[in-house]
């Protein structure tokens, strides 16, 4: 039984720096195929990213086009999307171009924002575009309207406190346009 102990010792010290060495090549195979992996879920991550605002935008421009249609042909709605240039950065911090969507029905001037999504941030950012629409054109809106399948919680909250009000159902609005 020593005989075998002491064979046994000896077969596993001559073997294993070569089992250590193989099990130290498999780890770091494991780790390239780990690294490739990882770098084709980023790419993966990002190509869907950029389909879905590709998606997005196209959907805004889609819903403002059939929305402009439905209310300028049946409700005698006049509709514009203006595009004035934000010389002095006041709505962006630096000069850019500003959008937004205006609509004029019975001398009642309401400024919409037409989103696939809309956070936090993008609410505060239409309430400076809303502003800036009403200094340059001499002119105070009556309502401002976000519109938008998806919108963040807390974007909510601050569409309360700057007395946006948000519609996720377009019906929802055309039913209260109709209505004024």
């Amino acid at each position: 039984m020593n005989s075998t102990t002491d064979t046994l010792k000896k077969t596993l010290q001559s073997e294993l720096p070569d089992m250590l060495r193989d099990r130290e090549e498999q780890a770091a195979h494991f780790q390239r195929m780990h690294e490739e992996i990882m770098a084709q879920t980023k790419k993966i991550d990002r190509s869907i990213g950029a389909l879905g605002a590709r998606w997005g935008l196209q959907s805004e421009r889609t819903f403002r086009n059939a929305l402009a249609g439905i209310l300028e042909q049946y409700f005698g709605v006049q509709v514009m999307h203006i595009n004035d240039f934000d010389n002095s950065g006041e709505v962006f911090g630096r000069p850019d171009q500003i959008e937004i969507d205006v609509v004029i029905t019975n001398g009642v001037l309401l400024l919409l924002e037409l989103k696939s999504s809309i956070d936090k941030a993008g609410m505060y950012s239409f309430e400076r575009k809303a502003r800036f629409y009403e200094r340059r054109h001499e002119r105070t809106a009556n309502r401002l309207i976000v519109i938008s399948p998806m919108v963040e919680p807390k974007a909510q909250k601050v569409a309360e406190t700057l007395g946006i009000e948000i519609y996720s159902d377009a019906e929802d609005l055309v039913a209260e346009l109709k209505n004024s």
